[in-house]
């Protein structure tokens, strides 16, 4: 016998806890956005695709010569921009940008490896996870390019930062002594707040787009990193701090919710789980 894997793209509705599926695929797709227009985007293979939601499927989005796409992409605020990180010319994650209906990708970061999280709600900055010394560290740079801004260095690693709706503040999960938690702080660097304090091994947060909650990704105790095929959770937590609430126990990790998830009435996100399929040789 061999496993192949199945990738379901799910929508977590947070009135009623169901889950659907949108997307059943023979293959490895990651990392849903939700776009304002009514549709979806995944990553698979080094491509990006669009997943209309009144008819799933996997639409290819021409991204031009970058075809080494990896699970760290995402939407402008606007909705009329993909960012995404791509190492096809740098042999390291790149970040650029190109239009949301496809084509050629204008380079942002000038260093790599940089890897895109979040963008500010105004659309002008964005914040990227990047190693420029031993540790990966938070890093902010204006959309269009240009000098970048280390906001935090002080972990041994960081990762996801994403802003909340307001631009106050970029959350972000941060290693320290052998733990991963949730944090914020201010775009400027002050501030600096520790958000979850349990045993789970805590990834990308994702506040809501109306302010209230953050989604995570919280893997089991003593997971090293953020990998793939392990029995997680999705956890939710109030924005200004408190108990977490465990939604969804799925097979997944790496793929599930690397990047910003929410529809844009805060009423539903979309996520990842994968299924191992038992097939004869």
């Amino acid at each position: 016998m061999k496993s192949t894997l199945r990738s379901q793209l799910c929508i977590y509705d947070c009135a009623s806890g169901d889950v659907t599926v949108l997307l059943d695929h023979a293959g490895h797709i990651e990392a849903p956005n939700w776009h304002k227009d009514g549709f979806l985007i995944v990553n698979g293979s080094g491509k990006l695709f669009r997943v209309p939601l009144e008819a799933p499927d996997l639409i290819e989005i021409d991204t031009g010569f970058a075809q080494a796409c990896n699970n760290d992409h995402g939407i402008a605020p606007d909705g009329a921009t993909l960012v995404i990180s791509d190492a096809s010319m740098t042999q390291q994650s790149c970040i650029y940008t190109l239009p949301v209906t496809g084509g050629t990708p204008v380079r942002v970061t000038t260093q790599t490896p940089s890897y895109w999280h979040g963008w500010s709600p105004d659309g002008r900055t964005l914040a990227y996870a990047a190693k420029r010394g031993t540790a990966f560290a938070l890093y902010t740079c204006r959309a269009t390019g240009g000098p970048e801004t280390c906001v935090i260095d002080s972990f041994d690693h960081i990762d996801g930062p994403d802003y909340t709706p307001d631009g106050e503040w970029i959350w972000f999960n941060g290693e320290r002594d052998g733990r991963v938690d949730l944090w914020r702080i201010r775009p400027d660097g002050t501030g600096l707040t520790q958000m979850t304090h349990d045993d789970a091994v805590n990834w990308f947060p994702h506040p809501s787009p109306d302010g209230k909650r953050v989604l995570y990704l919280a893997y089991p105790q003593g997971t090293k990193g953020h990998p793939a095929g392990l029995d997680v959770a999705l956890h939710m937590m109030p924005a200004q701090g408190g108990a977490p609430v465990a939604l969804v126990k799925l097979w997944g990790g790496q793929g599930t919710i690397n990047v910003p998830c929410w529809a844009p009435d805060s009423q539903c996100f979309a996520f990842m789980r994968y299924i191992a399929d038992a097939s004869p040789k």
